[in-house]
């Protein structure tokens, strides 16, 4: 969970925003979102949903994680579901797995944030990481080469008990917009791969 303000820095290009309930979201988002995916197609596609089930604003990754998890075939890993959360306890570990586990990976990292009155419901896709954990005062690392976000409540006072009273009615239609447009754009994308490791001379005896 973060400020929208501490979204974007070191002037990298402007977000693309759409807010939920706009004619066509969920295409219009895919459409941006593969696009960018295009120019990196070589490197697997790690997804980190980031978030917790305990929290009702922030809940929007997990949500999202779980169904695409649920998608039979897919060109993607994802990480962050309802039943395995990636959240401040596990983040880090989580990450470290990812990069031991995958050769150069593609991360898209998904989190809810607070921000303005006025932006709650938008949804925003943008090149470079997001810092998790701001708009309740965590010190986290950076996650992933792209981020999308939805914005679930306003932020500036009180952030933990915003987050407990975000409407589900909200998060539930921002997580439905932003799955689908993950499971469109990622049609398609060659099938995700893992890296390659010698086993180590413990493995090789237990072989034999």
């Amino acid at each position: 969970m973060m400020f929208r303000g501490q979204l974007f820095q070191n002037h990298r290009p402007s977000p693309y925003r759409i807010h939920a309930k706009d004619t066509n979201a969920a295409i219009e988002l895919s459409t941006h979102l593969k696009t960018m995916l295009a120019a990196e197609k070589k490197r697997d596609l790690v997804i980190v949903c980031i978030g917790s089930d305990r929290s009702t604003g922030d809940s929007l990754g997990p949500l999202i994680g779980k169904r695409l998890e649920e998608q039979p075939v897919r060109s993607y890993h994802v990480y962050g579901t309802l039943t395995n959360p990636v959240h401040a306890v596990n983040l880090e570990e989580t990450l470290a797995h990812i990069e031991h586990t995958y050769d150069n990976p593609l991360i898209l990292a998904i989190d809810a944030c607070l921000g303005r009155s006025t932006s709650v419901g938008y949804v925003c896709l943008a090149e470079g990481p997001l810092k998790p954990g701001s708009a309740v005062k965590k010190q986290l690392p950076p996650v992933g080469d792209y981020h999308m976000t939805g914005i679930v409540n306003v932020g500036g006072f009180m952030e933990m008990m915003v987050l407990q009273n975000t409407r589900l009615s909200v998060v539930m239609e921002m997580a439905e917009v932003m799955s689908k447009a993950i499971i469109h754009a990622t049609r398609g994308l060659s099938a995700p791969r893992k890296k390659f490791t010698w086993p180590t001379l413990t493995q090789t005896k237990s072989q034999t």
